[in-house]
């Protein structure tokens, strides 16, 4: 066992001695020692409650055979951090998470590995950081929350709540009406109901074939979910001593694409691209976005989630057939899936989805009745982005898939939000938001905030918005985001003015400054990056070391 270098031998006798201390008894030695990554933290709604299910997993995995240890990561609430300086840790926190679970595993030489993540970059951090590691690992999300309904009977949840502030504030709703919405768009503990960031990356998780089936799509605080973390707590002992399990065999290429194709299919948030990418590189596997844009090309869009002009949500899903049920219908189209791909419970994928059914077809369409024929998340290139932009077609208005509006610039998200507040924008225009990449931030926020008072103020269906920050799960409309290069290293977003026309054609994946490569060349002699005071000593080490969102925002020494 890889734990017999901390427990075994006479030399050892002071290891075991501590480990006493903490209760291990004589015949404990000869046991493997399980590591579980738990994110509690009281203030995310989908984590609260996830010291249950780490007492939950403990008692599984002693019943198992194991020795089962628990630490805790780290955690942000994007939601709470959103539209403040707060959110400039959001993506910063996926390399502090990833950092915690090498250090704990690497320090301590544990066999194996549960993890118990849910939202946004608490997932991919933990799978960055169990990559490194490479033992046996089993993944288990704390779940999705239910989606909140109103007196009427309308269903909502938090993007509905944030286009509720644009309608506030133009007079278009009462204080009544908004408080209805805060009190029950968020209903009970989970991860937000939507195809929001975190409930995209667990359904991944269950693509990639790293959890359990279910993972994705089981709602948080049920006796269902409860079952499956005892599952996936035994399934953790069971392979912790067989190489073959080790997560590097489980999440290789093939893996990889089974999770951009269930992304594309089901319209995933634009932060998994952000998030494929890094995790590629932990996995050795060289993926850019041109190979998902290879992949989105060939991939159905057949569930249409909310927030992508759809009131179905993810427990819609679960009871539509769930992530099997997707990928069942999507590998009827060519080798798209990777049916032969291995997953954690020791079935290939194709194994896992032959059991699978589609019950209800107003959620999950079959191919030839798609929404589109291809992904929902498309990648644009074009002067604007010449190494890549990501937006999510799945949220965009018909008419909005082909626009050309006038650019209408701020160099950060705050003078974003006040000026749209204030009347800057209007229809058919353009919104820039610049120096919001990760290394101009720093730490690459989320522009829900902008884009919920865009699409509250009515003007959904006429203006577009680029930034080389990112988009919450939570974003609809004609929002692109991830441009690179990003301003901050001179991207040619940094050179954009007022009044420049800047066009998208989702079908000719292109993003387009209508400025001449001679006006172009002579705007960037002349400009500068703007100076940035950066007072926190993390923000300024990320700053030096991120790289742009096309290479997934990693670090770099």
């Amino acid at each position: 066992m890889r734990s017999d270098t901390i427990k075994k031998g006479f030399e050892r006798a002071p290891h075991r001695s501590l480990l006493r201390a903490v209760g291990l008894k004589d015949e404990d030695f000869d046991k493997p020692f399980i590591g579980i990554a738990n994110s509690h933290i009281d203030i995310i709604p989908g984590h609260f409650y996830l010291q249950e299910y780490g007492r939950i997993a403990k008692d599984e995995i002693r019943k198992a055979g194991g020795v089962p240890f628990e630490f805790n990561t780290i955690g942000v609430d994007d939601g709470i951090a959103m539209g403040h300086g707060g959110m400039k840790y959001s993506l910063p926190s996926r390399e502090l998470i990833a950092d915690s679970v090498e250090t704990v595993m690497e320090a301590h030489q544990l066999d194996a590995l549960l993890c118990i993540p849910n939202c946004d970059k608490i997932v991919p951090g933990m799978v960055m950081g169990a990559l490194r590691v490479d033992v046996p690992t089993v993944f288990c999300s704390g779940g999705p929350m239910k989606s909140g309904t109103l007196e009427d009977g309308t269903s909502i949840d938090l993007s509905t709540a944030f286009e509720a502030v644009a309608k506030r504030a133009q007079g278009k709703m009462t204080d009544e009406e908004l408080y209805e919405i805060e009190c029950k768009a968020c209903p009970s503990g989970g991860s937000c109901s939507g195809m929001f960031t975190a409930n995209s990356m667990n359904v991944l998780c269950e693509a990639m074939g790293i959890a359990l089936p279910g993972n994705g799509t089981v709602l948080a605080r049920t006796p269902e979910r409860e079952a499956l973390v005892r599952r996936a707590a035994r399934r953790t002992v069971e392979i912790a001593l067989e190489p073959g399990f080790k997560l590097r065999n489980i999440l290789n290429r093939d893996a990889v694409q089974n999770a951009i194709v269930v992304d594309m299919a089901m319209g995933g948030s634009s932060n998994t691209i952000l998030h494929l990418l890094a995790i590629a590189r932990e996995a050795g596997v060289k993926l850019g976005l041109e190979d998902i844009e290879a992949v989105a090309a060939r991939v159905a869009h057949v569930a249409k989630i909310a927030p992508s002009l759809s009131t179905v949500h993810i427990e819609d899903v679960h009871l539509a057939g769930g992530v099997g049920a997707v990928l069942k219908e999507i590998a009827r189209r060519g080798d798209v899936v990777r049916t032969g791909a291995m997953t954690v419970t020791g079935e290939t994928i194709g194994e896992r989805i032959a059991r699978a059914e589609v019950k209800d077809r107003a959620v999950i369409h079959d191919l030839e009745h798609a929404y589109s024929p291809v992904g929902g998340i498309a990648v644009l290139f074009g002067n604007l982005a010449t190494e890549g932009a990501v937006v999510k077609t799945a949220g965009i208005e018909p008419g909005m898939r082909k626009f050309t509006g006038k650019a209408v610039c701020f160099d950060s998200q705050d003078d974003a939000i006040t000026g749209i507040m204030g009347g800057r924008v209007k229809s058919g225009d353009f919104v820039v938001i610049r120096y919001e990449g990760p290394k101009g931030g720093p730490g690459m926020q989320e522009m829900l905030s902008p884009t919920a008072l865009i699409m509250g103020m009515g003007l959904g269906d006429s203006v577009g918005l680029v930034t080389d920050g990112r988009f919450s799960g939570a974003t609809r409309g004609a929002c692109v985001g991830h441009v690179s290069p990003e301003a901050a290293e001179g991207g040619a977003i940094a050179l954009v003015r007022d009044g420049d026309p800047i066009t998208i054609d989702v079908e000719a994946r292109a993003l387009t400054l209508g400025v001449s490569d001679a006006e172009l060349a002579s705007r960037r002699a002349a400009w500068k990056a703007p100076k940035r005071e950066i007072r926190s000593k993390w923000l300024r080490r990320y700053a030096a070391q991120v790289t742009n969102a096309s290479n997934g925002a990693v670090l770099e020494p």
